[in-house]
């Protein structure tokens, strides 16, 4: 799959060089303290690749991915590492599919649903207050959920107000991290 993809020009060919993933996804990992915690059911929206749900599958957690069918290598890799994963598109506004299950743990690593092309405009409270009600209902009961947001157009993760709304759901906001620790508070 690597030498496959050396020379693509393709924007997610990056990914075929695994290592690199598999290092920042075993720190993620750490970080969420799940290489430590009992097995967890996790939902990972925008898995991509699935990095992150296989390293959590390795340590005995029951995974799902949710993401688009966008790059033929992202199949691959799910495929390779045995994850599974719903296609879907997060879009403001609109729930996402019933799962059949509840989680403990709902994650998002380097998001871009939270994105409006080609106006250039992020997310504001009223469509993330949507998407946190809606992933209320997948969540079990002490439930955590955590984003790791990509920078927006100017470079900045989210505006004052955007901080200000996740700090008040209960989120502790630091960067691009947004960690929902204890749920959500409405």
């Amino acid at each position: 799959m690597q030498q496959r993809y050396a020379g693509s020009t393709a924007k997610y060919a990056k990914y075929a060089n695994v290592d690199p993933w598999l290092r920042l996804n075993r720190e993620r990992v750490q970080d969420l303290k799940l290489h430590r915690s009992a097995p967890k059911r996790v939902l990972d929206l925008g898995c991509g690749g699935g990095f992150f749900l296989f390293i959590l599958k390795k340590l005995g957690h029951s995974v799902l991915g949710l993401d688009i069918d966008q790059a033929p290598l992202f199949a691959e890799l799910l495929d390779v590492f045995e994850v599974p994963r719903v296609v879907w598109r997060i879009n403001a506004f609109e729930p996402l599919p019933d799962l059949g299950q509840k989680f403990d743990w709902i994650t998002a690593f380097s998001i871009n649903f939270n994105l409006y092309y080609p106006g250039e405009r992020l997310w504001g409270p009223a469509e993330w207050d949507f998407l946190l009600h809606d992933l209320q209902r997948h969540l079990a009961p002490a439930g955590k959920i955590f984003f790791g947001l990509n920078p927006s157009f100017g470079g900045n993760y989210y505006t004052p107000e955007l901080r200000d709304f996740f700090s008040r759901r209960g989120a502790d906001v630091e960067r691009a991290r947004i960690f929902f620790d204890r749920g959500v508070r409405f």
